[in-house]
């Protein structure tokens, strides 16, 4: 008889397993934090739709806002406030959600302040002093400036019916949710094509959203062709929590070539749900440090031998980039080493309210200037006669990271199966055979795409605003761009 009850309760605690594996929280625990960011986004995107962008509140409303599920307010006002001469925003009345605040700062764009600070810590905020380039770029010939000539003379072969169809294509969208607000197309060096949306133009900056990914990655580069940074040592700082003395810490192993692939093991943040309410995005839109939330993950898998898209993967290179360079140096090496040498003028790289560089995706920059970044990786790295980049660095950031071969991944509103991903650049997907498989592309959410075909000499760029489900596909644009010209 004991046997038996043995059996019947082992059997009874066997069938309660399942129940248990399928608990589920219906209580969303992380809904303060996910009002915070809701609130602190608002104040990031109309602060620099304002002050960065230059754009209009009804602008900023219709389009910049688009994006969030349910902004405070309309243009004609709600639960915000503009001080137009601190050019500075604040969301929200206190009731909900603290009060989020951010400021624009000279150089660095629009800064988010913690909770707990007010609009009288605007001057605690960092910002970069240096005095900007020639602005009179009107006659300066691109693409060191903005002097474009025979804009219209196309060089022979290229038809230019199929090139304002693909141009239509883009802009005619027939999702209302994808906004395209220019389109670029440069052919051996010259702008062939250019269009803009109803209040853009040439000057216009807006977010890059993580196109800046692959600004990280070049400005890292950099420091790898000079030796002061190396791919396959480990990352040369201390993470948090910290082990016991004389432990070993697995995360000592992961290295610069491990988070450029996206692949350090760390354990993930920014996925599952929780982009918007923990992780990264407290540093983004909640005046958290970018810096100690990169420091603090454990590691789940070995390094190196899983993709998994992180923000914080990203941010890990760029901190190893400040170890580099220094506290002194790193904020004017952006512009010293990169910007200023190809004339991105208008790119404000961001910073959190500490001044670390949140180069996942706190950037704002025009179509020109992306442009002229494509530019830079056709020419093989050499501008003006200087090598910025090494053929071998744009060798590795196009070699397909390992970790991503054989894997199925929704890219674009499509399917991108296996060598989909380089170092801070995407590739074509193995399943894509109706564009050049050489063509190389960075990527940003609400479509942001920076496109190099070395085999057409071709550099495309898309800026957008879309917003819901999106879908913009890079690759369908590059395939209509293509039907204009012949291959080289």
């Amino acid at each position: 008889m004991k046997i038996l009850l043995t059996l019947v309760s082992f059997l009874s605690l066997i069938s309660m397993l399942p129940a248990a594996a399928q608990q589920e929280e219906t209580f969303d625990y992380w809904q303060p934090n996910r009002m915070m960011i809701q609130y602190g986004q608002q104040a990031m995107f109309m602060c620099n739709g304002l002050f960065t962008s230059n754009r209009t509140l009804e602008q900023v409303f219709e389009q910049e806002l688009a994006y969030l599920p349910n902004p405070v307010g309309t243009a004609s006002g709600g639960d915000y406030s503009v001080d137009w001469e601190l050019k500075a925003v604040s969301i929200g009345n206190g009731e909900q959600s603290p009060i989020m605040r951010a400021a624009f700062r000279r150089g660095v764009g629009c800064v988010i302040l913690a909770p707990d600070q007010t609009l009288e810590d605007i001057d605690t905020l960092p910002e970069i002093a240096m005095p900007p380039l020639s602005d009179n770029t009107t006659i300066l010939p691109w693409p060191d400036g903005d002097l474009v000539e025979h804009l219209f003379d196309l060089p022979e072969g290229v038809d230019i019916n199929a090139l304002i169809a693909a141009s239509d294509w883009t802009f005619d969208r027939e999702s209302e949710e994808q906004v395209t607000l220019s389109l670029l197309v440069i052919h051996n060096g010259q702008i062939l094509h250019e269009r803009y949306a109803r209040g853009v133009d040439y000057k216009t900056r807006t977010r890059t959203w993580s196109t800046a990914k692959s600004i990280a990655g070049t400005l890292i580069g950099m420091l790898v062709d000079q030796g002061r940074l190396s791919l396959d040592e480990p990352l040369q700082f201390d993470w948090h929590p910290q082990v016991s003395s004389g432990q070993h810490d697995p995360r000592s192993e992961i290295t610069l070539r491990n988070v450029l692939n996206m692949s350090s093991g760390l354990y993930p943040v920014d996925n599952n749900e929780l982009e918007y309410a923990t992780g990264s995005g407290l540093a983004y839109w909640a005046g958290a440090s970018s810096i100690q939330g990169l420091r603090n993950a454990g590691l789940i898998r070995e390094p190196g031998t899983y993709w998994d898209y992180e923000n914080y993967d990203t941010l890990r290179g760029v901190y190893a980039m400040k170890l580099a360079v220094g506290e002194e140096a790193y904020l004017e090496f952006p512009r010293r080493a990169l910007l200023d040498k190809i004339g991105m003028r208008n790119t404000l790289l961001g910073v959190d309210r500490f001044g670390d560089f949140i180069l996942s995706s706190q950037v704002y920059s025009n179509a020109r200037d992306l442009g002229r970044f494509g530019l830079l990786y056709l020419q093989g790295g050499v501008w003006n006669g200087e090598r910025l980049i090494s053929e071998d660095w744009i060798d590795f950031i196009r070699t397909p990271a390992p970790s991503s071969a054989g894997r199925n991944r929704a890219n674009d509103g499509g399917s991108g199966f296996g060598n989909f991903y380089g170092a801070q650049w995407w590739l074509v997907p193995d399943d894509r055979t109706d564009v050049p498989k050489n063509a190389y592309s960075t990527s940003g959410n609400r479509g942001q795409y920076t496109i190099v075909v070395p085999s057409h000499n071709l550099v495309i760029v898309r800026r957008g605003l879309d917003y819901g489900n999106q879908g913009f596909n890079r690759w369908d644009l590059l395939r209509e761009i293509l039907k204009a010209f012949p291959e080289n």
